[in-house]
């Protein structure tokens, strides 16, 4: 419990965070109604990421796998890997502006001025130290969330400081904006909408009390992640973002602070700049996009493979060329991720019943097949929810999620299931088709067979015979 939190608190600090607190200051709130919308986002955000994690700890299946189910085996590609290239990109984003960190703790002690061989050397080491698998970035999380609050706290005195000394009070600021204070919500919550659907890549390391049944006995190892680290830090860093740009004007603290500080506080401070974009971008970015690498071609892609090419791939994005329209791109993206979190949770639980005929989902020719592999009720769906939210992407969130929902459960009723008779919905099927929650894991015993284990028997497979 403790390790998924500190990832999430390593997670919430980016420096992008920053403008989603000025942003809402800029728009004419109160810093503390600022502080409270985000942290209620957040907290919405975290309560549906809780959803969807289920198919992690209950199945412990990816995101790119499980999305076999409501999108066909085939069909899986388009979603994901749409996810997967977005995570990539982030990844380079978030490198490039480690490596200007960088680059200014280079130019202190060698005089040594150019920040893409710092590029280069970042993002070489976090991909390194992600190829080493989740313990590592759960350890490199266990060291940076800490220095990460400390700095942060820091932060808030200096720019506080730095406000009194301008003549200004942080709590009684008002600017002249006019923006809505659903639109700075509906942001914060698309924010993390990305994670938000494939954070079974995640939740299917963190330990799960099995036998189970009560869905928070089951997941009681990630609600402190969901519900306590992610609103919290969130809103503590996008509130030290609205500060600094009440203080200056400037919503990035980062730079107002290595203006001022000298010496080795500012080697510190870019050090844990650094440490802020290496601890996000291994959970959030790396991994997300290796795995649907890593499902667009199994046979040819490892997991290392795909951790190394979602680095190539979010270089090859010339991140600092897109910087500047960054937002705008992802808002449109936010549309389309946010459907696929409807049809996910209406596939999984209003559907299935969290119920997963998991052999074919491995199976080409299995019920996931649908037609061609692809099901269309899925596609058809993502599509038109998709559309809806990008055509008032202000508002994406609030509408792709419900019109994605309601639209796949639809389309699957009168389309696919007449045609395509799905295994876990039939009459006296139930505990066959859950995992953890009755016990049982899925093992894969090689050539395509699978074998249903008591989790206690620490996989002690039968013979080959009795499969």
């Amino acid at each position: 419990m403790l390790g998924y939190a500190w990832i999430w608190v390593g997670i919430a600090v980016i420096i992008a965070t920053y403008s989603l607190g000025a942003s809402g200051v800029a728009g004419g709130f109160s810093l503390t109604t600022v502080i409270l919308t985000i942290f209620a986002a957040n907290l919405a955000i975290g309560a549906f990421m809780i959803l969807t994690a289920d198919i992690g700890t209950e199945h412990g299946l990816s995101f790119a796998v499980y999305l076999r189910a409501p999108f066909g085996i085939h069909g899986t590609h388009l979603p994901a890997v749409s996810r997967g290239l977005v995570a990539a990109m982030w990844f380079g984003i978030q490198t490039y502006l480690g490596a200007l960190a960088l680059n200014g703790i280079g130019e202190y002690f060698l005089g040594f001025s150019n920040w893409f061989v710092w590029y280069l050397v970042f993002g070489l080491v976090q991909i390194g130290n992600t190829m080493l698998g989740m313990k590592s970035v759960e350890r490199l999380a266990a060291l940076a969330a800490p220095a990460i609050i400390a700095i942060s706290v820091w932060m808030y005195f200096s720019l506080e400081g730095l406000a009194r000394t301008n003549g200004l009070n942080i709590w009684t600021f008002r600017a002249e904006g006019q923006m809505s204070l659903l639109v700075l919500f509906i942001a914060n919550m698309g924010f993390w909408s990305t994670l938000a659907i494939d954070i079974p890549n995640l939740t299917r390391f963190v330990k799960t009390g099995t036998r189970q049944r009560g869905f928070f006995a089951r997941n009681r190892n990630i609600f402190a992640a969901q519900l306590l680290a992610l609103p919290v830090t969130q809103a503590m860093i996008a509130g030290i973002g609205a500060v600094s740009f009440i203080a200056t004007g400037n919503w990035n603290p980062v730079e107002v602070i290595q203006g001022d500080a000298q010496g080795m506080a500012l080697v510190i401070l870019l050090a844990l700049v650094v440490l802020a974009q290496w601890s996000t971008n291994n959970s959030a970015n790396l991994i997300p996009a290796a795995l649907t690498f890593i499902n667009l071609a199994p046979r040819a892609i490892t997991y290392k493979t795909g951790v190394a090419l979602a680095g190539v791939v979010g270089t090859l994005c010339f991140p600092w060329e897109i910087l500047g329209n960054l937002f705008v791109f992802l808002g449109y993206y936010g549309a389309f991720l946010s459907a696929i979190g409807g049809i996910m949770v209406a596939d999984y639980y209003a559907l299935r019943g969290r119920k997963l005929n998991v052999p074919d989902l491995f199976n080409s020719n299995g019920q996931y097949r649908y037609t061609g592999g692809f099901n269309i009720a899925g596609l058809l769906a993502w599509f038109i929810a998709g559309g809806l939210a990008a055509w008032w992407s202000q508002y994406a969130f609030v509408i792709g999620f419900p019109a994605g929902f309601i639209a796949y459960l639809l389309l699957m009723k009168a389309l696919v299931l007449p045609n395509h008779p799905q295994a876990e919905l039939g009459r006296g099927n139930g505990d066959e088709f859950l995992a953890a929650s009755v016990g049982k894991d899925w093992v894969h015993t090689g050539f395509g067979a699978f074998a249903r284990v008591d989790c206690d028997a620490g996989h002690e497979l039968p013979a080959r015979e009795d499969l």
